[in-house]
């Protein structure tokens, strides 16, 4: 007879299980089970010490302090009498105290094949359940527990063998996390037992599984000596334990698992491997690995490392290696290297004012600072750091440079600028806003503090700049949000949504994208009505707003400080006067476009613009708009209507 579910149990394993693992009562073949203590049974013959222990179950089967000889009989009888068709409930089991790991083991497959869900969602749930059985104290202990699955999981098969070993290991291990769980020497020997089952080829797991069993239950070597020795300390015993596991380690370093050869080697400290180990690693560039042995190794060894690391021109590995091992007397010279070498590619970014931090003052880094902005030809840099940290000699130097240089950049005065006025209040906000709502053109760009730290978010925008004909208004985004968030977001909606405004940008989607991650809370950024990419409009394949500036106006922009800190305050004034220029610029641009006229043809050799088709009437943030180009009598009623286009 079948053994139904009961309907509470103390534990509440099944209560807990999600719906979709209840697809059907978790019940396994008589047969399944008979193979999986017959298993158990050979298992516990070769290792007298584990436990033989079993529970009574309300159900068909009794399992009462019952050796696994008992058990099998108990099994056969069972069989016999469901006549190989039935099947036995495994899910009932109140009291994991009292059930053997098959037991346990038949359990989780159950649930993990008969659940709905995908793998990823099943195995997260059993995870959770796992956790709860270790916290309820399995006999003679959840360290001794785990190991003792782990010995069963192979008869599974590969199929589930490496899954369900990660899921009860990594459960211990959270286990370990909230609470202070001694492995109890029981543990430690049965895991050294599994340990050397498995490199000896009698047990079947992987080498990950290895080294998490090894690092959660701590197996040293004094419990490798144990096992294979007996008890009682003595020298040659555990020459013997390293005799035993040595071949391993070294069929690791021979596949190149380096990184587990040398996770071995540390925790049972084996040293007879030196130099020339470390260089073979290195020819591998297996740098982790041989970080990792060099620190096992010690002071001589951590030097000869970091002397490679020099010689191999990989100075942030040396640096880094250095400063985690308190090393900087014994290598002075790589820090100014390593920084030197840092500032160099910072520059060669344009990142001038980010290195000038990373200079942390130091003279020699500034006067080296100083040389490179000269080799750009960044005089206004060097003035200003020669000005700012008192640094004489490079005035007089870098002059007959200027003088050679024939590059002419476009500056604020040629584009009749009246005002630029920076709006980090409330009266400046609502003023501005009055101001810009009168034009009929305005031109929009954003900056904000580049960040080159690897997988972080990109910082914040910082400013916005909004040019008119006369006035570049440029708002401090980061001061206005933190102040007045909600007239901030009313007074840029008056601007960005309304349909009399024709709002200008080169490369706009990337701007519009970072201001929606910067400010989501914001509905000025949700929305925009009359939008115009200049970058569409001529399709420049190389040289940015600069080089298009170059084309139309005949001068380019000086983009060095494209990569300033834009969170500092105040900014300086080559900041601001860089920040307006950018957004300024753009008018004067579209100032040439619109007087060309609107056809399809060549006027004097010169294609003429079309740019009208590429406006963009309404975009929502949730739709990366590509405008399509139509028929021009079409375009012209789809994208204008309603909407006065004379711009004179």
């Amino acid at each position: 007879m079948v053994s139904e579910p009961r309907t509470a149990h103390p534990m509440g394993w099944w209560e807990e299980i999600p719906s979709h693992f209840k697809g059907h009562d978790i019940r396994y073949e008589v047969n399944i089970l008979v193979i999986e203590y017959v298993f158990w049974t050979k298992i516990q013959r070769q290792r007298p010490y584990l436990p033989s222990r079993s529970s009574k179950i309300g159900g068909s089967l009794h399992f009462s302090n019952m050796g696994s000889d008992e058990i099998y009989e108990e099994v056969q009888k069972n069989e016999e009498k469901t006549h190989d068709t039935q099947a036995i409930c495994l899910h009932a089991f109140s009291d994991l105290s009292r059930i053997l790991p098959p037991m346990f083991v038949a359990l989780l497959k159950a649930c993990y094949v008969r659940g709905t869900e995908k793998a990823t969602k099943k195995f997260q749930v059993l995870q959770q359940q796992v956790l709860l059985v270790l916290q309820n104290s399995p006999q003679p202990g959840p360290v001794t527990f785990v190991v003792q699955c782990l010995y069963v999981f192979p008869i599974l098969g590969h199929l589930y063998t490496e899954g369900f070993s990660h899921l009860v290991t990594s459960s211990l291990r959270r286990l370990q996390t909230t609470q202070t769980i001694p492995a109890e020497s029981e543990a430690k020997r049965l895991a050294a037992q599994l340990f050397l089952d498995v490199i000896g080829g009698i047990v079947s797991h992987e080498g990950r599984i290895l080294m998490k069993l090894l690092e959660v239950v701590d197996v040293r070597l004094e419990n490798l000596r144990e096992v294979i020795c007996g008890p009682g300390v003595n020298d040659d015993n555990f020459d013997r334990a390293k005799a035993c596991i040595e071949p391993y380690i070294f069929g690791l370093i021979e596949s190149q698992s380096y990184m587990m050869a040398v996770t071995l080697l540390e925790r049972f400290s084996i040293r007879q491997l030196g130099q020339e180990f470390l260089m073979r690693m290195m020819q591998e560039n297996q740098f982790q690995a041989a970080e990792k042995w060099a620190a096992f190794m010690g002071k001589p060894m951590l030097c000869i490392l970091i002397q490679k690391y020099i010689d191999m021109k990989l100075l942030k590995n040396a640096y880094e290696l250095i400063k985690k091992n308190n090393l900087l007397q014994e290598f002075p010279e790589v820090y100014h290297m390593y920084k030197e070498c840092s500032l160099k590619k910072l520059a060669e970014k344009g990142c001038w004012d980010v290195a000038e931090v990373k200079t942390n003052n130091d003279k020699q880094l500034l006067e080296y600072l100083v040389y490179l902005a000269m080799e750009a030809g960044y005089s206004e840099k060097v003035d200003e750091l020669c000005e700012r940290y008192a640094l004489d000699g490079f005035v007089e130097a870098q002059e007959p440079q200027a003088n050679a240089t024939d590059t002419h950049f476009l500056h604020l005065n040629e584009l009749v600028l009246e005002d630029i006025k920076w709006v980090d209040e409330v009266d400046g906000l609502h003023s501005a806003t009055s101001l810009i709502e009168e034009c009929k053109v305005v031109g929009v760009d954003c900056e904000w503090k580049p960040n080159y730290v690897k997988g972080s978010k990109p910082n914040k925008v910082s400013i916005m700049q909004i040019a008119s004909e006369k006035t570049v208004f440029i708002f401090d985004l980061i001061k206005l949000f933190e102040v007045e968030p909600k007239v901030l977001d009313s007074c840029l909606k008056r601007i960005l949504h309304s349909p009399s405004i024709l709002k200008l940008g080169y490369n706009l989607q990337c701007d519009l994208n970072q201001l929606s991650h910067s400010y989501g809370e914001l509905e000025c950024f949700k929305h925009y009505e009359m939008l115009l990419d200049i970058q569409n409009v001529y399709k420049e394949p190389r040289g940015g707003l600069s080089g298009l500036a170059k084309k139309i106006l005949g001068a380019s922009l000086n983009k060095t400080r494209r990569n300033s800190n834009w969170e500092q305050r105040p900014l300086s004034q080559y900041q601001m006067e860089y920040a307006a220029l950018d957004a300024a610029v753009l008018i004067h641009i579209f100032r040439h476009v619109r007087n060309q006229p609107q056809s399809s043809g060549v006027n004097n050799g010169q294609p003429k613009m079309e740019w009208k088709s590429h406006i963009v009437s309404h975009m929502d943030d949730n739709k990366k708009h590509k405008p399509k180009k139509t028929p021009k009598a079409k375009s012209k009623k789809k994208v204008h209507s309603g909407t006065n286009l004379s711009f004179n």
